[in-house]
């Protein structure tokens, strides 16, 4: 079961804060299909920062002296220069859709066009070949939380909560939820998240209580982009083994869905991605999941096909979609490139 709830959330996480991403852009007016493409640089832009910074004495230091705080923190960084890079890469959207007043739609799907283009030819120049991994030897063990930062006798005290929240899981889960809340926060209790909201609705009545317009979709637009950025080097890190290869496996634009399932609401998209991730947990590890802990794979032993598996995902978000997408309220304004003179 502790392996079941951790995969989830491994699957889950990247999901919320992707789907977050979306909603910032779209309460702010701009629709942001261009999330699997920042997906996409961000996952790369992370992984060679992590490459880069393997040869350093700290680093290499750290990993021979089991400092796995160290690393740890690395990671954090990572996460924060994929965010960076990945708002940088989506002001390419902003000034088409804001400033030249381009479809918005046209624009997202040429980022995630050109991202993967992108990507592939650096890694190719970088490495020579299709694949950048994150670090050399066992990565994914490099950058796991271990009993030993906590001390045994600690862990064990825990029993279930610490083998399924604490061993073996990455700080990155904690920093993502945090950053969720936070943000979710901002979005719908300060002042500044009711004026990105207020553009996503009514652009021309903010403009005249004198909000401006053009700079709050930016704000919000680049805020989308951070947060995709961080989400796409968290399923880099996690779900693809810790590398980059131009892929992201459909991850932003299932994040589309549950941001439409969730309403555009933080809490029900929270809840969105658990059963979204839920799904993808069984679909990559249907053949190890021990459900009621006695050696026994059920879901092996009932004979279905891998295929079906893998499709489960897909095929729970057309079937939630289908169901729920017409009680689904977007903002008024997105999509709407905003021009002051129609007022």
């Amino acid at each position: 079961m502790s392996f079941l709830i951790q995969q989830t959330l491994v699957y889950a996480l990247p999901l919320m804060i992707v789907a977050l991403a979306g909603v910032f852009a779209e309460r702010s007016g701009i629709i942001n299909l261009a999330l699997e493409g920042i997906m996409i640089f961000g996952a790369f832009c992370g992984v060679l920062f992590v490459n880069t910074m393997q040869d350093t004495s700290w680093v290499y230091g750290a990993y021979m002296q089991d400092r796995y705080g160290t690393l740890q923190l690395l990671v954090v960084l990572a996460m924060f220069v994929a965010g960076l890079l990945g708002a940088i890469f989506s002001l390419l959207l902003s000034f088409a859709s804001i400033n030249l007043r381009a479809n918005q739609t046209i624009g997202g799907t040429a980022l995630n066009l050109l991202a993967p283009a992108l990507v592939l030819f650096l890694i190719r120049i970088l490495e020579g070949q299709n694949t950048l991994f994150l670090a050399k030897g066992d990565a994914a063990e490099w950058f796991m939380i271990k009993k030993s930062m906590f001390g045994y006798s600690a862990e064990e005290s825990m029993g279930f909560l610490g083998d399924t929240f604490i061993h073996k899981t990455y700080l990155s889960n904690y920093v993502c939820i945090l950053v969720f809340v936070l943000l979710s926060i901002i979005l719908y209790k300060t002042k500044f998240g009711l004026r990105v909201r207020s553009c996503g609705e009514n652009p021309h009545a903010a403009d005249s209580l004198g909000i401006n317009v053009k700079k709050m979709r930016y704000a919000g637009t680049t805020i989308s982009g951070a947060l995709a950025g961080m989400g796409g080097f968290v399923y880099a890190l996690t779900t693809a083994n810790c590398s980059s290869n131009g892929d992201v496996a459909g991850f932003g634009f299932l994040a589309l869905a549950v941001m439409i399932f969730g309403n555009w609401k933080p809490l029900s998209i929270a809840g969105a991605s658990l059963l979204f991730g839920f799904f993808k947990c069984l679909a990559a590890g249907y053949s190890s999941i021990d459900i009621n802990g006695d050696g026994i794979y059920m879901l092996r032993e009932l004979g279905i096909s891998a295929h079906l598996y893998r499709m489960l995902p897909y095929l729970i978000t057309l079937i939630v979609l289908a169901f729920t997408s017409k009680n689904s309220r977007a903002p008024k304004a997105e999509g709407i490139p905003y021009d002051k003179g129609q007022r």
